[in-house]
């Protein structure tokens, strides 16, 4: 073994064939499969199911063959293809190893197909001697934690791989390279498979072994013929859709946390009094936004990633919070993302999907004002998500801020806290103040009857993720000018960690 441990499964090896029709019998099945998947697009379209379908396999299996067989009667409005390439571009590398595949996610109601996905990369990284054990072991953590993501939130993921032995590889890609209209097709990472084949073959029986989930089990398919695998697919294919849109609806489990959770204090037993002088302000203020100055060029040198998210009652000061710390940011290097209410496209997809598209870049600082948080607060009590799903997504959201600081991002999480008073004050102010009237609508005032429901969920939603690696940090917000502070020493004192860390 590659690592040296028991295999669980060898599917490659071990996979019984299924008796290939006759020509005339494949004929006629291979239609009526087609003609099945074109039946099932309204119905997928009708359920919002989204239909995750991945091709992996040996070099010159005939993936684009079969794709092209499979896709033959389906509306060109229902499905896309992504083409996955096996290393990641020099901008890709500097985003989290998830980031390219998960930006590729199809919408609710329609069909993507991903020629290779996250094996190639994995595999490849174990076979070029770049990947540790630890490096794979972490890889297919993500993977397999992405797809039970994925799985939970209604996708139908289904994954093919396709299987040649050695000498028929050989035979492909030798008629490929000697025709001059396809000899691009073969490169030297295929000649170099085919000559170590069953060194490869032994890394992709190790992945698909730790990869092989009920919930997303790999189909291996015999690719010998390709009109006999392109039906193969067909029939797993319209089985396992069927299926999915028969269950669709059902509740999954909810896991138990195993995320290294920190004590926090109930909103109610904050001291909301904390103030500061006002020239003690000013001057902690000129001293904190330059050392932040310094440390951004810092951070930026050592390629560091950092994600700052606010979350708070409304009018808690997150915006002033927010521009004493951009104030002090060099304006190429950070990105501020306001998060309203999801776009009709990223409804369609899973709900951190829009997340995932807007983290920073390595050396690079996003900053959320409101964030995937929505999904435990105002998803949960204006109805707009089924109980299963928020009780879901506390777990959900540890994995993906565990995702980001194993991958060496800084996470700052601020809830930035006021009392009932003050907000009912500062809305009235809103209100009466031309200039500030944009900052108050309708939906304020109907959330504020809700103050106690919010603060429920709100209590919930800390305990639940103030984890030891992204814990939460409460800014108490009466006095902006002490939350400004506050939040800003924190940011300071993180980021000078995580450069010295670095060095």
């Amino acid at each position: 073994m590659y690592w040296g441990e028991t295999m669980r499964d060898n599917l490659i090896k071990h996979f019984v064939k299924t008796e290939k029709p006759s020509r005339e019998a494949l004929k006629e099945e291979m239609a009526a499969q087609r003609a099945k998947l074109s039946g099932f697009q309204l119905k997928i379209k009708e359920a919002k199911l989204p239909v995750m379908i991945i091709f992996e396999g040996w070099g010159a299996a005939g993936k684009g063959s079969v794709l092209g067989e499979v896709i033959k009667d389906i509306d060109p409005r229902f499905f896309s293809v992504a083409k996955m390439e096996a290393e990641p571009t020099p901008e890709e590398k500097r985003k989290p190893f998830l980031y390219r595949y998960l930006v590729e996610l199809p919408e609710a109601g329609k069909f993507k197909f991903f020629d290779t996905c996250w094996m190639e990369e994995v595999t490849g990284g174990v076979l070029n001697g770049t990947y540790t054990q630890k490096d794979y072991r972490h890889k297919i953590h993500s993977i397999v934690t992405t797809e039970r993501q994925l799985t939970d939130n209604g996708y139908l993921v289904m994954k093919f791989f396709f299987q040649i032995g050695k000498k028929e590889q050989k035979k492909r890609l030798s008629a490929l390279a000697s025709d001059k209209n396809t000899s691009w097709r073969v490169d030297d990472k295929d000649l170099w498979e085919n000559r170590h084949y069953d060194d490869c073959l032994e890394v992709y029986e190790q992945y698909l072994s730790d990869t092989n989930r009920p919930t997303a089990p790999w189909y291996i398919i015999d690719a010998k013929d390709k009109k006999w695998a392109a039906l193969q697919v067909l029939r797993y294919l319209t089985q396992g859709i069927d299926t999915a849109l028969k269950n669709h609806a059902l509740a999954v489990p909810i896991l138990q946390n195993t995320f290294p959770l920190e004590p926090i204090p109930y909103l109610k037993d904050l001291d909301l009094s904390k103030t500061i002088d006002p020239k003690d302000y000013k001057e902690e203020l000129k001293r904190l936004q330059g050392e932040l100055r310094d440390l951004h060029y810092e951070l930026y040198r050592k390629k560091i990633p950092v994600v700052i998210a606010y979350e708070g009652m409304d009018a808690a000061g997150k915006g002033g919070n927010i521009k004493r710390i951009t104030g002090a940011l060099d304006p190429r290097g950070y990105i501020v993302h306001p998060i309203a209410s999801p776009e009709p496209h990223e409804k369609a997809r899973f709900f951190l999907w829009r997340f995932w598209n807007r983290l920073p870049k390595t050396g690079h600082i996003a900053v959320f004002d409101r964030t995937w948080y929505g999904r435990v607060m105002v998803e949960r009590l204006e109805g707009f998500c089924s109980e299963n799903d928020w009780q879901r997504a506390y777990n959900e959201i540890n994995e993906f801020e565990k995702e980001l600081t194993d991958w060496g991002a800084v996470v700052l999480k601020f809830w930035v806290q006021i009392d009932s008073d003050t907000q009912l004050a500062r809305f009235t102010d809103r209100q009466n103040t031309p200039e500030k009237q944009w900052k108050i609508t309708d939906e304020d005032w109907r959330n504020r009857e809700k103050w106690d429901l919010y603060e429920e969920a709100i209590n919930e939603m800390l305990q639940k993720t103030n984890t030891s690696f992204a814990p939460w940090h409460i800014l108490e917000s009466v006095d902006k000018k002490y939350a400004r502070i506050k939040a800003l020493k924190i940011v300071v004192a993180a980021l000078r960690k995580a450069c010295k860390k670095a060095e």
